[in-house]
């Protein structure tokens, strides 16, 4: 059985394509029953270590994600509580995402660096929220993408800022997608 184009696509993602995947992918699943479920799945596809924790975008548009995770045993830690490399996991998806989303076909990044400020302990459902500056050029630079953790009450648990390099894809890798 040979499957859709598109889908075989997002089967076998191509982040150096000649579009912008995340952005296709969002617009394309987000609004079908479970899709925001599937649009996670694939990003934990893309990234596997990310998708470890298990965390499911739940909003995104230009410029902004938000990502939760829910409070289980495997991201926990010795005093029952969001394991910090969890939290960071989790505050990267969210900055990464909105970033991705907000950026231009021909750009691609990279994480350079990532600041995080634990300010309580993490227990219960945690949202991350990115945001991305807006982007309409692949020139390369780098950007700072500020992500705001919060609990259930809305109490800030972190913060964290990703140094992040933007720059243009691989002339070559556009035939590839």
């Amino acid at each position: 059985m040979q499957l859709p184009a598109a889908l075989t696509k997002l089967l076998r993602p191509n982040l150096d394509g000649d579009r912008n995947l995340i952005r296709e992918a969002w617009n394309m699943l987000s609004t079908l029953p479970g899709g925001k479920h599937m649009f996670s799945m694939l990003i934990g596809r893309m990234a596997p270590y990310t998708g470890s924790i298990g965390a499911n975008v739940t909003v995104l548009r230009p410029g902004h994600c938000e990502v939760q995770l829910t409070d289980r045993r495997a991201v926990r830690n010795h005093l029952n509580c969001v394991h910090a490399i969890a939290l960071v996991n989790l505050a990267e998806v969210a900055g990464n995402v909105a970033l991705a989303y907000s950026m231009p076909d021909d750009a691609r990044f990279i994480v350079a660096g990532l600041d995080i400020k634990y300010l309580k302990k993490a227990r219960g459902t945690i949202t991350a929220i990115g945001e991305a500056p807006i982007l309409n050029t692949s020139t390369r630079a780098e950007y700072e993408v500020p992500v705001t953790l919060k609990d259930k009450s809305g109490t800030v648990v972190a913060t964290a800022v990703l140094h992040t390099l933007v720059g243009p894809k691989k002339k070559d890798s556009a035939a590839v997608n």
